[in-house]
């Protein structure tokens, strides 16, 4: 349906129509149920910790299981925010985090796939621009440093693109 149908349609409904159609979406749906909590009590602080502790815990699971290590665990939260529009400073935050945990893991292990470490590049790369178009360059100019450090002194198969992507900043 498109907007301009919908706009229509929703004008020829009546108040107590349209409040049931919102709370039959609501109970249907939970991105719609997980939009209107956000609305009415946006605990982002909490989101944030909520979601760095499924991230960490695909690196280092509490209960000693093997970790997974899956980027796109991450990519869903990061996600998630950037839907519920949070504050784009969490965001960058979150997104970093996801990237300094990885680098963490790695660190710990030898072992670790290509595919994971441009993975974590691409990630970066995401990062680094949307924290560029918000403006956000000075507040998280320090923690990308550390990360294009990371990626160098674990001798990373790709750090020297790490480097040519910060040439962004100048």
């Amino acid at each position: 349906m498109i907007k301009k149908a919908l706009k229509k349609y929703l004008s020829t409904l009546k108040k107590e129509q349209l409040e049931e159609q919102v709370m039959d979406l609501y109970q249907r749906f939970g991105d719609v149920r997980t939009f209107y909590n956000f609305i009415f009590n946006p605990k982002e602080d909490k989101l944030v910790g909520e979601a760095k502790f499924k991230i960490s815990k695909e690196y280092f699971p509490p209960n000693k299981r093997r970790a997974k290590a899956r980027r796109s665990i991450a990519h869903k939260q990061i996600k998630n925010f950037l839907t519920l529009g949070v504050e784009p400073t969490l965001v960058a935050d979150l997104m970093l985090y996801n990237i300094e945990i990885a680098q963490t893991y790695s660190a710990d292990n030898r072992l670790i796939p290509d595919a994971f470490i441009k993975s974590i590049f691409k990630s970066f790369e995401q990062a680094v621009d949307y924290i560029i178009q918000n403006g956000l360059t000075s507040q998280f100019v320090v923690r990308i440093l550390k990360v294009k450090e990371e990626a160098k002194f674990q001798r990373w198969n790709n750090s020297e693109k790490f480097e040519a992507l910060l040439d962004k900043f100048e």
